[in-house]
């Protein structure tokens, strides 16, 4: 269940950053463009974080299931 929690704040800070990114292009402010495009690596990498999580609990189950 943490995998989902880390990939549904990947999003939100992906979808955050993204905003963020067009209010600097618009504006011209590139100060805040690069903070939008950090904050969507910064979503990404929750993301992946939350697969690695599923991944290995279920790495962890097929290894309890096989002893049990």
């Amino acid at each position: 269940m943490g995998g989902q929690r880390d990939r549904n704040e990947g999003r939100v800070d992906e979808a955050k950053g993204r905003v963020k990114e067009a209010a600097g292009d618009l504006t011209g402010n590139r100060e805040t463009e690069a903070e939008g495009q950090a904050d969507q690596t910064k979503g990404k990498a929750k993301q992946a974080k939350g697969d690695l999580k599923d991944a290995g609990e279920k790495v962890k189950d097929s290894i309890n299931k096989a002893f049990d």
